[in-house]
């Protein structure tokens, strides 16, 4: 057993107290009521909360791959932008309910009843990554990733309005609104199954994230995916059609026969026309075309 010095714990009407000086266990029924205590007190760890996933009460991996409860406070919060984090959710997200506990009970944390399917993937996603070491308690620079684990990573990284509904759902901490952004980017169909009848609104808003223009802010627009063979001389024509170019930077990408670069117009407003043109269109080129203001 564990006792938590000079605490009480409540079970139903039953207390459990350790007394400071002495530490004898006063119980009113049967010691039976220990156990249940403590493992009501380990799943606390994993309620539900304003800020899901950055409490202060972690379980990390010791020399002996056994999970242990540490309360140190943790300098970040899972980042789903993260390309390592994403890819684990993705593999996550497809898992059946039963799976997922069972895995978190073989690792030795059990879950608690009153979490929520989504909590306890995000919860799965966690230990995983914290149990293999990938994920590290100090913030990291994000790195695209050179090729996208599903579509709902790639929206989060080319598309901003969807980012931004993203981000504003997880800060509501709505985990069933989150799974259908997520779910509906990666199966629309399936999705609208599932969720259509609940969240009909955001599935709109979602729709309309996927399908916005990104923000034009100044006139000098980032590319990639127009065909290598138009080269530096033909791409500058395409351009032109738009309005005139002041400056023109370009090579081929080593990865793909395509040309990236950044081009900057003489004002701001042919910079949204080419992003409204270009932006999201497929050249054959086995990619589309991804147009950024800079």
């Amino acid at each position: 057993f564990f006792f938590f010095k000079g605490q009480s714990i409540a079970v139903g009407r039953t207390i459990i107290r350790v007394d400071r000086t002495n530490k004898t266990k006063i119980m009113n029924r049967s010691l039976g009521l220990v156990s249940t205590a403590l493992l009501a007190a380990s799943a606390m760890a994993w309620t539900t909360s304003p800020t899901p996933l950055t409490s202060r009460t972690r379980f990390i991996a010791n020399n002996n791959n056994v999970m242990q409860r540490t309360n140190v406070q943790l300098q970040m919060a899972i980042d789903y932008n993260d390309p390592v984090v994403a890819e684990e959710f993705a593999l996550v997200q497809t898992m059946e309910y039963d799976d997922v506990v069972e895995e978190l009970m073989e690792k030795g944390i059990p879950p608690s009843p009153s979490l929520s399917d989504m909590d306890i993937k995000l919860m799965l996603v966690e230990v995983r990554l914290r149990f293999s070491g990938k994920l590290k308690d100090s913030k990291s620079k994000k790195e695209r990733p050179a090729k996208f684990s599903s579509k709902f990573e790639e929206a989060m990284w080319t598309k901003p309005a969807f980012e931004e509904l993203y981000s504003a759902l997880k800060k509501q901490d709505d985990h069933n609104a989150m799974n259908c952004a997520a779910e509906y980017v990666n199966d629309p169909e399936l999705a609208t199954t599932r969720y259509g009848k609940t969240y009909t609104k955001l599935i709109r808003d979602v729709e309309a994230a996927l399908t916005a223009p990104p923000p034009v802010k100044t006139p000098t627009i980032a590319f990639t995916g127009f065909p290598s063979n138009m080269g530096e001389m033909g791409l500058r024509a395409t351009l032109e059609a738009l309005g005139p170019i002041a400056d023109l930077e370009c090579v081929e990408s080593e990865d793909f026969p395509v040309l990236s670069g950044k081009v900057t117009f003489e004002d701001i407003e042919t910079a949204k026309a080419a992003v409204a043109q270009y932006d999201g269109m497929d050249m054959g080129m086995g990619t589309k075309l991804e147009l950024t203001s800079v």
